[in-house]
């Protein structure tokens, strides 16, 4: 089974310029083309949260337009640039959107994996949080399938990463997360956005980790006082195989490249 993860696609409306410079709308164009031009075409696609940057239904028209491309099932959750209401009215096909109110959580049977989703958003805040409420509902959503290797999505990592002004925008109830994660083992993998960077670390007796951005990246600057900066560094998305056994993520380029070039001819390595 192949999970693809795309995250922080920051669609703005009328195809205009992130922040006077990022082609969002182009990038996550050619992105969903290199999803659909690769040799094992993914299972599902699940959008870890920033789908677009204000908020607006006009931004969501645009995301809607760019992501029909896409034949496989797919799975979105907000992160704190986007806005619930607006996402639910721009997507009222996808019914998991609703599986739970208020926050945006549900759980999804994708045979053989389970993934399941957490709202981390805090109105007008830049910052996540999980509150009891979305604990306690994790809490019993996992144990309702204590066999199922599942993956849990979320926006913000629950991990300080080192770079500063990205921390300081970070989860609150990471501490409490763990305790939940530690209980259930059969939580093969955490996934998150916010970073824009792909990131890994051992996290209450799993892994956790971020994926890029199909557009631009944050400046990787571990300092705590790191400035607010990003980067034209190469797209990216990852893609998360289960291999029956264990859960395998590799992260994807976005681009034309050279090759691919073959390491032998009639046998014989090239030299």
């Amino acid at each position: 089974m192949l999970l693809c993860q795309i995250s922080d696609l920051h669609i703005k409306a009328g195809r205009r310029l992130a922040y006077g410079v990022v082609d969002t709308a182009t990038m996550l164009e050619r992105c969903v083309a290199h999803i659909l031009a690769l040799p094992q075409r993914p299972d599902a696609v699940v959008a870890t949260g920033d789908l677009v940057d204000l908020g607006t239904p006009q931004e969501y028209a645009l995301l809607r337009e760019l992501l029909a491309p896409l034949p496989m099932p797919l799975y979105l959750l907000p992160g704190n640039h986007d806005e619930r209401d607006a996402l639910r009215e721009a997507f009222p096909e996808h019914a998991y959107l609703r599986q739970w109110a208020p926050f945006v959580q549900y759980a999804i049977d994708l045979e053989p994996i389970r993934l399941v989703a957490l709202d981390t958003v805090v109105p007008r805040s830049g910052a996540g949080a999980l509150c009891e409420a979305r604990l306690g509902w994790l809490e019993r959503t996992l144990a309702g399938a204590p066999g199922r290797p599942t993956v849990v999505a979320m926006h913000h990592p629950p991990f300080v990463t080192g770079i500063g002004h990205m921390d300081r925008v970070g989860l609150s109830g990471s501490e409490a997360l763990a305790d939940v994660i530690a209980r259930h083992p059969q939580v093969e993998r955490i996934i998150a956005g916010h970073l824009h960077r792909p990131i890994t670390v051992r996290f209450a007796k799993t892994v956790a980790g971020t994926c890029p951005s199909p557009a631009h990246q944050v400046a990787l600057d571990i300092d705590l006082e790191a400035a607010d900066r990003f980067v034209m560094e190469p797209p990216g998305f990852q893609l998360h195989w289960w291999s029956g056994l264990q859960l395998v993520t590799h992260t994807a380029t976005v681009g034309d490249f050279a090759g691919p070039y073959p390491f032998r001819v009639g046998g014989r390595l090239i030299d």
